[in-house]
């Protein structure tokens, strides 16, 4: 019991940081919602997913890639905090704890990864607008998945805050690393649209999979406007082994790092 206090600690503590922090909740929330109404809403007349349903707008298309955008973002704003308690001696003073190192960034992937499934959650209120009929079976898978995919960006996240001595380096990393992931996750295009290269890049990136894994799961009574995505399966497995890797190199970078 001992090993999983410090796991439970940290998680409270990113919880009662969110609740004092509101303006994390606009950042996380409020800038996907905009950027999925004022980039779905200006390209939904002028451009045709290649490869989905006839029926399927481009709005719709891209809301899925909203929804992995507010994981993506909580995992950014999750993990921030981990270069400001470098600068205010707080990770010090947990790092000479007796608890071991895997614990320590549970308790931190925990945090990010409640906050990130919280607030998706959310963003599933908005499905009925696109026409999206959700059973309690594609809710509850769905909110499975992205628990996976939050796991796995926020794991990402910490692999580079524990490296980082400043929040603007961190910044900068983050924008050239987990922006074009989401990018060639195909949240924003589909693979069949695109050229050779950046059809490559997308088949290799992990993410692509979390992604097609939540698609799948919120048409989980409509399998034909997924068809041309990968299957459940395959994404699922490929997301898990993403999810466990990422938070290997989380652990292996901490238990490096001197803070």
């Amino acid at each position: 019991m001992s090993v999983w206090r410090p796991v439970t600690a940290l998680w409270r503590r990113e919880m009662v940081r969110f609740v004092r922090q509101r303006s994390r909740i606009t950042g996380a929330l409020a800038q996907p919602i905009v950027f999925w109404l004022l980039l779905g809403g200006g390209l939904n007349a002028s451009f045709r997913p290649a490869g989905a349903a006839p029926d399927v707008s481009y709005v719709e298309y891209f809301y899925p890639g909203m929804i992995a955008l507010v994981l993506l973002f909580t995992a950014i704003f999750a993990t921030i905090s981990t270069v400001e308690d470098r600068r205010e001696g707080f990770l010090q003073g947990v790092m000479v704890a007796p608890a071991p190192r895997w614990a320590i960034v549970l308790g931190q992937a925990l945090g990010g990864t409640t906050l990130a499934v919280a607030q998706g959650a959310l963003c599933l209120l908005l499905a009925p607008t696109m026409g999206i009929p959700l059973s309690a079976g594609a809710i509850g898978s769905t909110l499975a998945v992205m628990a996976i995919v939050a796991m796995s960006l926020t794991s990402l996240g910490l692999i580079i805050a524990w490296r980082m001595e400043s929040t603007q380096g961190f910044h900068a990393i983050m924008n050239l690393i987990l922006i074009p992931i989401w990018l060639l996750s195909g949240a924003f295009f589909p693979a069949a649209g695109a050229p050779a290269p950046l059809s490559w890049l997308m088949t290799l990136n992990p993410l692509t999979y979390g992604l097609a894994a939540l698609r799948r799961c919120l048409y989980l009574s409509q399998p034909a406007a997924t068809a041309a995505e990968p299957g459940l399966a395959v994404s699922l497995v490929i997301s898990l082994v993403f999810c466990v890797v990422a938070f290997a190199g989380a652990t292996r970078t901490a238990m490096r790092s001197g803070a």
